[in-house]
Order: C-alpha cells, then structure tokens, then sequence
C-alpha cells in the first residue's frame, strides 16, 4: 500500500489581492494625478508670456507672433510719434529691438529710461507692443536689463540708468 501524500496549493491569501487593489488604485490614482498636471500645464501654456531682452531675442529662437515681454531701455533719439501711433527702439546696449505702439503711453515713457513692452514679434523682426509700462520709480529695471547693463559697464549705481 502506497499512501500519497497530497499537498494541497497555496491559495491566493486575502493579503495578497488587498495588496495588489491597493496597488491598483494607487497606480491609478497617480496616473489622474499625472493627467491633471499636464492638462493644467497645457491650458497655461497660452497665457504665459516669456520676458526677453533684445540681446535675448536676437541670440535666441524666438519665433514670429509669439507673445513675449521685452525689457530694456528707450533708445536715445529713436522715439517717433505719429498721432497715436509710437515708433521706438528698446536696447540692452547689446542689441535693439524696434517696437511700434498704438495707444496713450505712460507718463513716464521717455528716451533712456527703462521699459517693458508687451506684444507680439513681426516677420520683419520687429515687435508690435499692445502695452507698455515705463519705469514708476528712479530704482525701477527688470533684472534682466540691469543684468545686461552691468555687464556691459553703463549701469549707474543709485542714479539714473
């Protein structure tokens, strides 16, 4: 008599299948997470405007009517007035940037003082503002102009730029 001992297979423990539903919803959970992220990401990308300066746009793959914030100084002698149309020329001293405005300007807008325009790049390679902001205060230039000028020595410590 040949007595065979049955070794019965381990089931599928309850801890297990917990283990792997608990896997399951974490994965898809982070999976929505993933999603959510990257369709905020996307709805952001039409309403975010990058600030360059012209040296930036120049050396940079700008490409035409995107929208772009450009800072820099008012080119001495370059502002021309037609009606309420304005023609002026932003630099860094590195390069410059002819901008054309329609509208009132600021009351500060003036030649070598600092000035972000917003707008769109022109297949000519220049730039159509539809705002522009002038400095509000003797201490007033986005960082990246003042970089520049510091860069190329005509940045004036506590005094006008």
């Amino acid at each position: 008599m040949t007595s065979e001992t049955v070794i019965p297979k381990p089931r599928a423990s309850r801890a297990a299948t917990r283990k792997t539903r608990r896997l399951y919803i974490v994965l898809a959970g982070m999976t929505m997470l993933g999603l959510a992220a990257g369709l905020v990401l996307f709805a952001f990308q039409d309403s975010l405007v990058f600030f360059y300066t012209p040296s930036d746009i120049v050396d940079k793959d700008v490409k035409q009517g995107q929208r772009v914030r450009l800072g820099g100084l008012v080119a001495e002698g370059s502002v021309e007035k037609d009606g309420t149309t304005v023609r002026f020329v932003v630099t860094d001293f590195a390069a410059e940037l002819p901008v054309t405005f329609t509208g009132i300007l600021p009351d500060l807008f003036r030649e070598g003082q600092g000035v972000v325009a917003e707008g769109s790049l022109l297949p000519d390679g220049s730039m159509e503002a539809d705002s522009v902001l002038a400095k509000h205060d003797e201490n007033y230039m986005p960082t990246e102009v003042a970089d520049k000028l510091k860069e190329s020595g005509r940045w004036q410590e506590g005094g006008e730029q």
